[in-house]
């Protein structure tokens, strides 16, 4: 059987290595030069940054594509187990150590608010019940046929997942600073607390499970180890060469065709890419839609976009952690400008990442190594980046100066920043959201983009926009999905 694989991030990788187990001849495609997709890495004199992800959770899902080909992942990749998972960073300057140990946790949580000690303890018992369903038994099963949806509704609602993670929260949790903490969750994989299903709420039972783990050398690390790996086993990886259409003959995948007018010949096309950028761009613009199929493309709402800007300093910011979430005063009022009304607001809330806090061979010497990540509106705001984007690099760097870092400005010495046009143009997701679909319990499990194509056969979809959903545990449970229907 011969495959092609569109697009190198951890899905597509996922699905190549779960394909060449299985004895196909496959072919993965990518149009940068670097594999790794919103995971590829930039290196700037002696500063190494992480593209994407930077919190890796489920490390078993990584392990297990090293032990399919019976491979040590020790030889290949070293995570490290972080013990400060975040420190959270209130609008009053007040800070929390979130991490895997309980009595700290509750200690901190008692300082707050007493009374909520409880609810913690509940919460996390309920959290633990949604992720045995929603993780557990659902995460790497298709979702392609309603009755099976169906089947799953009593269980789901059961779960409370008509709630908002917020919602749910706040039914244990009283204190709003520890409910901001602890719902902040869907925010990893591109929801809004206050919208997304309940259902992620699994999330915080999953970083309790496995813990958070860091890739030393970074998350591009790990993309090294498995290209490495690819490469042993015979999969041929073709780089800097997009795939401009997939080539279809009554609705069967016959092949794809490269920006050098090369022709791949195959049955089976699997696609990392954003499924509604495919839909669009590469099929011909979807002539033979059926009209159901197209009212649930129209109606999908995307992801908020991202700001990253990345910074290395010349002076050693010791007292900040490797995560940092940092708190506006408004959270409900924010997250609403973002993701409803689609505008900019100065009032932002943060992710501070900072590898070398763990990690020395991230910065030259003597120096440190940043990115910050900011929430922004998607690219259905219209708003003009290349206006836009220096202002909100310089609110984030008066921000950080205020809160966390004194000086910053006059010790950084490398720095650059991508937009949400970055994402739309380089990375092809649709209106430039850093997660494809927003995770709501109407764009989850079945009412996603499916992981076999509702229109064409020999069409398979992997990451963020399909089942079940962004973050790294989800785009590699995809490619397992995707190993139980091809």
């Amino acid at each position: 059987m011969n495959s092609v694989v569109i697009g190198s991030g951890f899905g597509g990788i996922a699905a190549a290595l779960r394909l060449k187990a299985k004895g196909h001849k496959v072919t993965l495609i990518e149009k940068h030069e670097d594999l790794g997709g919103r995971a590829r890495v930039f290196k700037r004199n002696g500063f190494t940054f992480d593209g994407g992800p930077t919190v890796i959770t489920a490390p078993y899902l990584i392990n297990e594509l090293f032990e399919l080909f019976e491979k040590d992942p020790k030889d290949y990749i070293k995570l490290s187990p972080l013990k400060i998972w975040y420190q959270f960073v209130f609008e009053d300057n007040s800070k929390f150590n979130y991490s895997g140990d309980e009595t700290d946790m509750k200690k901190q949580i008692g300082e707050i608010s007493e009374e909520d000690i409880k609810g913690y303890d509940e919460l996390v018992n309920f959290t633990k019940k949604i992720f045995d369903k929603g993780f557990t038994d659902l995460a790497d099963v298709p979702f392609d046929k309603p009755i099976f949806m169906i089947q799953q509704l009593p269980a789901l609602l059961k779960l409370k997942s008509y709630k908002s993670v917020y919602s749910l929260v706040s039914s244990y949790i009283k204190n709003e600073k520890l409910r901001r903490m602890l719902s902040m969750h869907p925010l990893l994989v591109g929801g809004n607390p206050f919208t997304t299903t309940s259902i992620y709420g699994l999330i915080l039972y999953l970083e309790k499970k496995w813990g958070i783990h860091y890739s030393m050398g970074g998350t591009g690390n790990i993309i090294k180890g498995f290209e490495r790996l690819m490469n042993e086993v015979g999969i041929e990886i073709i780089k800097g060469h997009e795939v401009k259409q997939i080539i279809s003959n009554n609705n069967k995948i016959t092949g794809v065709k490269l920006d050098n007018q090369a022709n791949i010949e195959t049955n089976n096309v699997i696609c990392n890419a954003d499924p509604p950028a495919v839909y669009e761009k590469m099929l011909n613009g979807n002539k033979d839609n059926s009209f159901m199929f197209k009212w649930k493309k129209n109606r999908m709402e995307y992801s908020m976009g991202l700001f990253v800007y990345y910074f290395g300093t010349k002076k050693m910011y010791s007292d900040v952690e490797h995560h940092t979430i940092k708190f506006g005063n408004k959270y409900k009022e924010h997250l609403d400008d973002i993701f409803e009304k689609k505008k900019l607001n100065n009032d932002i809330s943060y992710y501070l990442h900072r590898p070398s806090a763990t990690d020395k061979s991230m910065a030259p010497d003597g120096k440190d190594c940043f990115y910050v990540l900011v929430p922004v509106p998607n690219n259905q705001s219209k708003i003009d980046w290349s206006i836009e984007g220096e202002k909100m690099k310089n609110l984030v760097i008066d921000k950080m100066e205020k809160d966390l870092m004194p000086n910053l400005r006059e010790n950084i010495i490398e720095d650059f920043y991508l937009t949400p046009d970055y994402f739309e143009k380089d990375l092809n997701t649709k209106y430039g959201s850093g997660f494809s679909i927003q995770p709501k319990f109407s764009q989850s499990a079945y009412f996603r983009f499916h992981n076999r194509s509702e229109i064409y056969d020999g069409l398979y979809f992997v990451g963020a926009g399909t089942h079940p959903g962004a973050g790294v545990p989800g785009v590699l449970s995809s490619a397992k999905v995707l190993d139980k229907i091809l």
